[in-house]
């Protein structure tokens, strides 16, 4: 619903709302007449601003490369009046109703923008992290498996703002779109049509596509932010795009569509994506990485193509080796004791192949590893991700 949004939707070319000036005293009324008239009318819990980098910078953002640097949002280039009207509405929504939720949507890292009014922030709960998609979509379109850079997934996944609270997503409606592809069309394309059913026989394509799916899920939700954010169907691989009806396709609803029967159909594979999703975010409540402090990255191996991370007592452990499977792996973790798999993309309900032993308990042993006190040894399968978490 285009209730407060940004004027111009560039992405897809068409305006939501009209052009507001924040320097004027009236509009400012009536923008904040409006959001409570949201919350009490139809009891919204929550406000997306878009646009808010368009809105932050009398630039609106066009040509600007935000480095981080300090220098570049504290100058004349800063829309004081739209700052301004930020603020106020966030102090203004929390204060009314503070179990309200407002998230920004801005590309330039504007430092504090997610800090209380109080302590002289904007005001938002959370910002989008907007990169993390992008660098999801442009691994696939640009890369090669054996190309894919540890180290650089990292950094896009953790480079946020400290306290300053992220959602992380690895798609949405920008990827979604007619024009781009969603995660799973890009890995698996044209196979969907035909080998998504589980009777069909088995497919490299399709196989591969779904570990992927699950470990770009996994590591954006344990790794990317203190929010999980799924698009609509991107909880199972939803197999198309969306598209509006508009001149270009004659009118046409046939893709203004989700569809939701797939993911019903026992004779499909979009339920072991389903499975897993639910599992992620049943995980999710159990340990609580999304409010617990940032992970801490101890392994990023470009050659071995291993990931290894702890957050919440968790020991995240991905290998996107497209070929290679490690035995006696050996990881470094925080805390001694013995650890048991809790998550594992590879189990049977997932659609994977079962080839981790869950009975098997892991004991860490005092030799610091990898800048960690202590370390382990796991199996670790090709494009499989597991989660361990200490017992004893």
């Amino acid at each position: 619903m285009a209730i407060m949004e940004h004027a111009y939707y560039a992405s897809f070319g068409y305006q939501v709302t009209s052009f507001f000036a924040a320097s004027s005293w009236e509009v400012l009324r009536f923008l904040l007449s409006n959001l409570r008239w949201y919350l009490e009318e139809y009891r919204f819990d929550g406000f997306r601003f878009d646009g808010v980098t368009s809105m932050l910078y009398h630039s609106h953002g066009i040509g600007e490369g935000f480095s981080g640097h300090y220098d570049e949002y504290f100058g004349l280039n800063v829309d004081t009046e739209a700052l301004v009207y930020l603020m106020l509405a966030n102090h203004m929504l929390h204060q009314l109703h503070p179990e309200v939720i407002t998230i920004a949507e801005d590309v330039s890292g504007m430092p504090a923008l997610c800090r209380p009014v109080e302590e002289g922030g904007t005001g938002f709960d959370y910002r989008l992290g907007m990169a993390i998609p992008d660098h999801w979509i442009k691994l696939l379109k640009e890369k090669a498996d054996d190309d894919w850079d540890m180290g650089s997934i990292c950094n896009t996944l953790e480079n946020r703002r400290y306290l300053e609270k992220t959602i992380a997503y690895a798609e949405s409606h920008d990827q979604a779109l007619v024009g781009d592809k969603t995660i799973a069309f890009w890995l698996m394309d044209k196979e969907m049509y035909t080998n998504m059913s589980k009777m069909s026989p088995p497919s490299l394509i399709i196989d591969r596509g779904i570990a992927l799916h699950k470990m770009i899920r996994l590591i954006t939700h344990g790794l990317g932010g203190e929010g999980y954010l799924n698009f609509m169907g991107n909880e199972f691989g939803h197999p198309e795009w969306l598209d509006f009806p508009r001149v270009g396709n004659n009118e046409s609803y046939h893709y203004a569509r989700r569809q939701w029967n797939v993911v019903d159909n026992d004779l499909l594979k979009y339920q072991y994506l389903n499975n897993f999703d639910a599992a992620m975010n049943k995980l999710e409540d159990k340990y609580g990485w999304l409010h617990a402090d940032p992970g801490y990255t101890s392994t990023k191996h470009q050659g071995d193509k291993v990931i290894v991370f702890e957050r919440a007592g968790c020991v995240f452990v991905f290998n996107f080796h497209p070929n290679k499977s490690y035995s006696d792996y050996k990881i470094g973790v925080g805390a001694s004791g013995k650890y048991k798999i809790v998550l594992d993309s590879d189990s049977e309900e997932f659609g994977g192949h079962k080839l981790i032993d869950h009975s098997t308990d892991f004991f860490t042993k005092e030799e610091p590893f990898n800048n960690r006190p202590r370390c382990l040894m796991v199996y670790i399968p090709s494009r499989v991700a597991i989660i361990l978490a200490k017992v004893d």
